[in-house]
C-alpha cells in the first residue's frame, strides 16, 4: 500500500478587487453573449468571484452598481436555474444568496426539467401540423428527438463529472 502525499495548496495571493471586477465583468459579457439575461449573468459572475459565495441582494446591488430592487428578478432566475438558493441569515429577516457548491452540475443535471416542457409541446405539434409524414411535422419530430438526445447525453455528462470528481477529490 502507498501513502497518499499531500500537498499544501500555496497561499492565495492578494485579493485585487480592480480585476475582480474586471473578471466579473467579462464572465458577465461571456454569458450575456451565451443568452443569459445580462444581470443574472454578472450576479452570478460576482457570487462566483466571492469569497464565500455568499451575499446579499444589498451586496450584490453595490458590487453590480445597480439598485437592489432589480437584484430579485436576477436572483430568482438563478435560484431557478439552479446557480444558487436562498438561505435566511440567523437571526435576521435578511436573505442570503448562494452559490450551488458544484452550479454547473446542478444546472446540467436539471436541464431535462427545463426542456421538458419545450419537448412536449413540440411533440404535440407534430399533429397539429398534419402528422410526421409532412416536412412540418418532421421539423418537429426531429426538434423534440434532438431535444430528448440532448437530454439523455447531459445527463451522462453529469455523471462521469461525478465519478470525476470523486476520483480528483481522492487523489
Amino acid at each position: 500500500m502507498t501513502a497518499r502525499v499531500t500537498t499544501r495548496a500555496p497561499d492565495p495571493s492578494p485579493r485585487s478587487e480592480d480585476e475582480v471586477r474586471l473578471f466579473v465583468e467579462r464572465l458577465g459579457s461571456a454569458l450575456t453573449d451565451a443568452g443569459m439575461a445580462r444581470l443574472p449573468a454578472r450576479a452570478f459572475a460576482a457570487m462566483l468571484a466571492d469569497e464565500d459565495g455568499r451575499m446579499t441582494a444589498t451586496e450584490l446591488a453595490e458590487v453590480l452598481e445597480v439598485s437592489p430592487a432589480s437584484v430579485s428578478g436576477a436572483v430568482r432566475y438563478l435560484s431557478q436555474v439552479l446557480f444558487l438558493h436562498r438561505e435566511r441569515e440567523p437571526g435576521t429577516r435578511r436573505d442570503v444568496y448562494v452559490v450551488r457548491e458544484d452550479a454547473w452540475h446542478d444546472a446540467i443535471v436539471n436541464m431535462r426539467r427545463t426542456y421538458a416542457p419545450i419537448q412536449a409541446a413540440i411533440a404535440s405539434g407534430v399533429e397539429a401540423v398534419g402528422g410526421p409524414g409532412t416536412q412540418a411535422g418532421e421539423r418537429l419530430s426531429t426538434s423534440a428527438d434532438f431535444l430528448d438526445f440532448i437530454a439523455d447525453e447531459m445527463t451522462a455528462i453529469a455523471q462521469r463529472w461525478e465519478e470525476k470528481q470523486k476520483a480528483l477529490r481522492s487523489s
